[in-house]
Order: C-alpha cells, then sequence, then structure tokens
C-alpha cells in the first residue's frame, strides 16, 4: 500500500474531521486528542465540506499532527483555488510535512448560501491531481458513486482518468450494505488502486432520513432505515451497523476511512475497539 504512514500489509484506517468553523480549535483538538489512541493510521482533513467556511484545511492538519502525533491526510479543491494558489498551497503543505493530499472538485455553493462564493475551477481535479504527484505527495481521489442516479459506470471512467493522473489511493462515499460495496470492489478491481470505503455511523432516524433524502451520493437502504426507526437505542444501532461495515471493508478493501458525524469522535472507540 503506498502511503508514507502506514506499511504495505496495513489495513489502512483513515478519520476524517472537519475544521472548526472560526479560529478556536481547542474544543474540536481536545476531542480528537482523546481518541488519538485508538488503532488507526490518519486523520483526513476536509476542506469546506458543503461549501460552507471553515478554518484552513491545511493549518488545521498541522494543528492535529501536533496536537496528537498522526499524521493527517489534506484536502485541497478546484472550487476554492486558481493554479497559483494550489501550487501556494502544495508548497505549504510541504513545508509542514503534510505527505498525502485528497484531490477534491468540491462542492458548489448554493444559490441561498449565506456565503455564496464563486466556483474557481482553474484547473481541473485530473490536472490537481497531477501537480500534487509532481509535487512529491501521495495523492487520494474521491469516489462519488452517486448510487441514486446508478453513476457507478461514469464514476469508474473518472477513477481511471484519476489513475492515469497519478492517483494513488481512492476514498469512497460512505456504505451501508453489502450489494453496494460488492458492486464498488467488482467495479475498481482493475484499477490496482488501494480502495478505502467510507463509513458514516448513524445517530438517529433523522439523521438516516436526512443523509438519505437530502445529500446526493449517500444511499442509506429502506431496511436499516426502518431498523433505525424499531431501535431501542437507535445510536447504539447505528454504531453496531458501523462496526459491521469495518469488519465487511476489512474483507473487501484495503482499508476505510471513518467520518464521524458532527465531531462525535467518542464513537470511535465501539467502532474501532470492537
Amino acid at each position: 500500500m503506498p502511503f508514507p504512514f502506514a506499511s504495505k500489509n496495513d489495513f489502512l484506517i483513515t478519520i476524517e474531521v472537519v475544521p472548526p468553523a472560526g479560529h478556536d480549535s481547542r474544543d474540536l483538538l481536545h476531542k480528537i486528542r482523546k481518541v488519538a489512541d485508538l488503532p488507526f493510521h490518519a486523520f483526513s482533513v476536509a476542506s469546506n465540506p458543503v461549501a460552507r467556511p471553515r478554518m484552513s484545511a491545511m493549518v488545521f492538519s498541522r494543528l492535529v499532527r501536533e496536537a496528537t502525533g498522526k499524521p493527517a491526510i489534506l484536502h485541497l479543491t478546484v472550487r476554492d483555488h486558481n493554479r497559483l494558489g494550489l501550487l501556494s498551497e502544495l508548497a505549504g503543505a510541504r513545508a509542514l510535512g503534510i505527505e498525502a493530499v485528497i484531490c477534491v472538485t468540491g462542492d458548489p455553493s448554493g444559490k441561498k448560501s449565506l456565503e455564496p462564493a464563486s466556483f474557481v475551477a482553474d484547473v481541473n481535479v485530473f490536472q490537481l491531481m497531477s501537480m500534487a504527484g509532481e509535487a512529491g505527495f501521495c495523492t487520494g481521489g474521491v469516489l462519488d458513486y452517486r448510487p441514486e442516479v446508478n453513476g457507478l459506470d461514469r464514476e469508474i471512467q473518472r477513477l481511471e482518468k484519476k489513475a492515469e493522473a497519478g492517483c494513488r489511493f481512492i476514498v469512497t462515499q460512505p456504505v451501508y450494505d453489502e450489494k453496494t460495496a460488492r458492486k464498488i470492489r467488482e467495479g475498481t478491481a482493475h484499477l490496482d488502486i488501494p480502495v478505502l470505503m467510507g463509513i458514516l455511523p448513524l445517530l438517529s432516524p433523522r439523521h438516516a432520513r436526512f443523509l438519505h433524502e437530502k445529500v446526493s451520493g449517500i444511499v442509506v437502504p429502506e431496511n436499516l432505515r426502518e431498523e433505525m426507526e424499531r431501535a431501542e437505542d437507535p445510536l447504539a444501532h447505528g454504531v453496531a451497523q458501523a462496526r459491521e461495515m469495518l469488519e465487511l471493508s476489512r474483507a473487501l478493501f484495503s482499508g476505510a476511512c471513518i467520518m464521524p458525524p458532527f465531531d462525535r469522535f467518542e464513537i470511535l472507540n465501539q467502532i474501532l475497539n470492537s
């Protein structure tokens, strides 16, 4: 496995974290410091997800490493920077000792956003991957398979282009069932690139419905939504389901990226120490 922070035969586990909305990172760093000794390899630091302003992902990546001793994978978007800005970001990341980046297009700013912003896209995500590889990074990409529109075939074609551009690992959108996981496994097998399966634990029936109905690229199967509705302890059921998906990812993929929602990092202990 081509990661600078894991041996070749490791099953790689990363934890996604969203930087704070303002300049004060103390509470969030306190939360992630408490889970830093759990069995995972690195944090994965998102950059302005859903097009809402957050602390610089590069700055927070450095803060995470200083606070926990674990490396951070930096997300870079073509949405927020032109070529000049991206080259500056890459140089800065190298100077801070960041070794891996995930190159993404970035969510567009919604029409009703309180902070509307233009979509820069001076370069595309494939060009950004080439730039990152040339700068010496272990470069990753995202598989947004859009199950609601049967978009896996198109995404596989995009992955092939990403592989040509130097992509060395892939992280999927959250997966909630074995059928979808196996489809992704079959569709990506020919690429010979490590795939990390996304795992986003469900907290409540409302959370499950929101992800299914409002978030593009995520499908929570009907039977799982019904299970969350019937569960005496929905959080415990969601955590148990995340543990099941982690075991499934061990059987099918090279790793997993766990995405604790709403900074609920305390649930990681139950998921990772199962």
